[in-house]
């Protein structure tokens, strides 16, 4: 008999080993690797979910009785050989289980309870139509999933095209469906009923003029009453006199159908042409190269990537775009699908469920050939990938910071490897450890130093906010800043504040007792919101009113501290009363679909000033912004993080590129209270190569990246002793086994010890070269899982310690 290898879905039981379990009869011959499958488990043989990841032939090579498959749950894989054999990678890799790493590659939709549907789309034999299913379009697949005979006559539908497979989560999204209407009667016919109609019927000899037309071809209710301006109850009677039938039909929801209108290839200068061209070659190449593409903001890095997707699908191949926010896709979708139209798919977390699972089969039934989106679109199932590129490759949203603990750079190496595809990473600003790769010859390095409108990069103004008079209270704005604000309102240009935090304070404390209002659950200060009259804790969401009186000694001697966006907003409306301002921040852009109204609105000049936190300091592109203000640069230069300066760098530079983009020339203020820090004075200078070599001058003297690898062990229980306790037990467990020039820092409490009523603790793994680490660290891995309220995460390259 046959078998397979499964990897079953048991939380508290996980294991990367794949369990043998017998194929009954019934479906011999119609198990593929990648399908879904019901397997009991344990001696209860309780019926848990599965993924086939192997298919075997017999069972004589296996001891002992094996249990039977109870059922499928799909007609066709899910997952391919590619998506199968990275998974598998993905787990060894990034220190995950296996069915972690299965679940990350499929949308929501077929990760939770589903409900499977087949549904008829051609004809085949009405007596077994009908004893299948019935008088209904569709069959529920657990109704018949243990009947052999049933089973077996559909994947023979299946596989002759004649039936399909439907996933639908109970009670949430499914696949949309709409009515159409279809022609019922032959051309000719329609021609006697036309003279048979009232001449003064003109409704009536409108629509059977249409349906003459139609042939066999079903078309949506909606687009039909558009086509023929004809009112509902003209259809109504056609039906009823049999000119036409109605039926439902799946529509696919596609997010951001519209587009402005076709994005035309620019003449590229002799920089862009070189990066093409290498760019071209690679994708050609039996090699999979990887290129950083080094561009000054407004250097015409996106037109390269367009080219050279092109060239990809050019060559029968597809391509793959990231970009690091949901905030920066909508701009950039719309320059793809301006160029490429329909043969565009696009996958992020500001998508519902039902857009993202129809976007996701769009992918995989080869109806497109480019896909853009977020971190998670890597995992996107385009055959033949060309090219895979990503855009501003420094930024940290690219590392999933929850399991499998991967970041997408080293994804898109492998699925490159795999399928001999060109990567290209983009940036003004590249991460240290690919610009040292480039710089050793591990990636081929294209540099673009020129902004395409020959315009020069704008000055850059650093303000000592140590110097500014304190007349008339604390206030978020320099003199020389707000003159400048002021003068772009005057001249009807547009100004970008960044503010690098949300809300209206930072933390609200007591001047008599020095109480500072925490969140109950963790150990972090509440910031107050003025929107919603509320206390919030940004880790864990505890809410809580206002205080009138300290909680500690009840004095009314309450101030509130720090700035954030509300807060600046709050005075840009007092001091310049006639600028129109859209806040940006987390708590504008919680909706769906409003990270493209505002940027959509202040494009169309709708507002003077953009003012927003980190989502609005990248990718942006608007022709009429000329001033750039960094309200607080030193937010996060001090921070407990070796990345701290590198952050605030990239910031800096990221956020400095939005000005005089187009043919007006641009301004940037930075206010900082560190004016001599070579942070900020390289920001000023927006000299990257002299902040790389001081930069790495410390990453080497500290053994850090990308002298150094580096893991990170951590521990969380809602009892601090039981954390702490199992973390010198991780401690004493790699002592003896490490290599003698591995670093281990810890175990320390992490810089915020509680988050949600857990207490963390971590150690941090520095190494070059240490065979045994990975071996071990597996171990740890399978070995700690006994109490259900300890979490342990192993996170290889971890983008914060804090």
């Amino acid at each position: 008999m046959q078998t397979v290898q499964v990897i079953v879905d048991v939380p508290t039981m996980q294991t990367n080993r794949p369990y043998t379990y017998l194929v009954p009869e019934r479906l011999t011959n119609q198990v593929e690797a990648g399908m879904r499958v019901i397997v009991p488990f344990g001696r209860g043989h309780r019926e848990v979910q599965g993924f086939v990841v192997a298919t075997g032939q017999t069972e004589s090579a296996y001891q002992g009785a094996l249990k039977e498959l109870t059922a499928l749950m799909d007609l066709t894989p899910v997952l391919n050989p590619e998506m199968l054999a990275l998974s598998k990678w993905l787990a060894d890799h990034t220190y995950a289980f296996w069915i972690s790493c299965l679940y990350t590659m499929l949308p929501n939709l077929l990760k939770a309870k589903t409900k499977r549907l087949v549904r008829v789309i051609d004809e085949f034999d009405p007596q077994l139509q009908q004893s299948l299913f019935g008088e209904a379009a569709t069959l529920d697949l657990a109704q018949v999933q243990t009947d052999p005979a049933a089973m077996h006559e559909l994947v023979k539908l299946k596989r002759a095209g004649k039936v399909q497979i439907e996933y639908a989560v109970e009670d949430q999204a499914r696949a949309k469906q709409v009515t159409a209407l279809q022609a019922t009667l032959d051309f000719e016919v329609y021609e006697e009923l036309l003279a048979t109609v009232p001449k003064n019927a003109k409704a009536q000899q409108r629509l059977l003029v249409y349906l003459q037309g139609l042939g066999e071809q079903k078309v949506p209710l909606k687009a039909a009453r558009q086509q023929t301006g004809l009112s509902l109850a003209t259809f109504r009677l056609g039906e009823q006199r049999g000119w036409l039938k109605k039926s439902l039909v799946e529509q696919l929801r596609t997010p951001m159908r519209q587009t402005k209108g076709a994005d035309r290839p620019v003449t590229l200068n002799a920089e862009q042409t070189a990066a093409v061209t290498a760019i071209q070659a690679g994708i050609q190449a039996p090699t999979a190269p990887t290129f950083l593409l080094k561009g000054v903001t407004g250097s015409g890095k996106t037109e390269v990537y367009l080219r050279a997707m092109a060239a990809a699908l050019a060559n029968g191949q597809t391509a793959l775009m990231l970009v690091p926010e949901i905030a920066l896709t909508p701009q950039m979708v719309q320059r793809v699908r301006g160029r490429f139209g329909q043969q565009v798919a696009i996958l992020h977390s500001g998508l519902s469920n039902g857009e993202r699972y129809d976007e996701w089969r769009r992918i995989q039934r080869q109806e497109v050939q480019v896909v853009v989106g977020t971190r998670s679109a890597i995992f996107a199932p385009l055959p033949k990938l060309g090219l895979i590129v990503i855009d501003e490759e420094h930024e940290n949203s690219y590392k999933q910071e929850d399991a499998p603990r991967y970041h997408a750079r080293e994804v898109a190496k492998w699925r490159a490897q795999y399928h001999h595809a060109a990567v290209v990473l983009g940036s003004a600003t590249p991460s240290l450890e690919s610009y040292a790769r480039a710089k050793t010859g591990n990636y081929h390095l294209l540099t673009l130093t020129h902004r395409v409108n020959q315009q020069p990069l704008p000055p850059v103004t650093v303000v000592d906010m140590r110097q500014e008079p304190r007349q008339g209270g604390e206030s978020n704005f320099s003199r020389a800043l707000l003159a400048a604000v002021q003068a772009r309102l005057a001249k009807g240009e547009q100004s970008i504040l960044l503010l690098n935090r949300r809300g209206f304070s930072s933390f609200m404390m007591c001047r008599d007792c020095g109480y500072v209002l925490k969140c109950p659950n963790c150990d972090i200060s509440l910031t107050l919101h003025l929107a919603t009259q509320n206390m919030k804790c940004h880790y864990c969401g505890f809410e809580a009113p206002i205080p009138q009186r300290c909680p500690h000694c009840a004095s009314r001697q309450i101030r509130y501290y720090g700035t954030g966006t509300e807060k600046v907003e709050a005075e840009l409306k007092h001091r310049l009363p006639a600028a129109r301002v859209i806040r940006m921040d987390v708590d504008t852009t919680r909706r769906k679909g409003q990270h493209a109204k505002l940027l959509q609105a202040f494009g169309q000049h709708q507002a003077d000033i953009l003012l927003g936190t980190q989502m609005i300091a990248k990718g942006l592109d608007f022709p009429n912004v000329t001033l750039v203000g960094v309200l607080n640069a030193d937010t996060g230069l001090d921070l407990p993080d070796f990345r701290a300066g590198e952050r605030t760098f990239d910031l800096l530079a990221q956020v400095s590129g939005r000005a005089g983009r187009a043919d007006k020339a641009g301004q940037v203020f930075i206010q900082t209270y560190n004016p001599d820090n070579y942070v900020i004075q390289l920001a000023q200078a927006g000299n990257y190569e002299a902040f790389f070599g001081a930069e790495m001058q410390l990453r080497k003297q500290a053994q850090y990246p990308p002298y150094f690898y580096t893991v990170r062990l951590m521990v969380a229980h809602p009892e601090e002793k039981a954390a702490a306790k199992v973390i010198h037990q991780l401690a004493r467990r790699l002592q003896g086994h490490l290599a003698p020039e591995t670093v281990v820092l810890g175990p320390t409490p992490r810089a915020i010890a509680r988050i949600k009523n857990q207490y963390y603790y971590q150690i941090v793994i520095k190494y070059r070269h240490d065979p045994a680490l990975h071996q071990l660290l597996t171990e740890l891995q399978h070995e700690i899982q006994r109490d259900r309220q300890l979490h342990f995460a192993i996170d290889p390259d971890p983008q914060y310690f804090m």
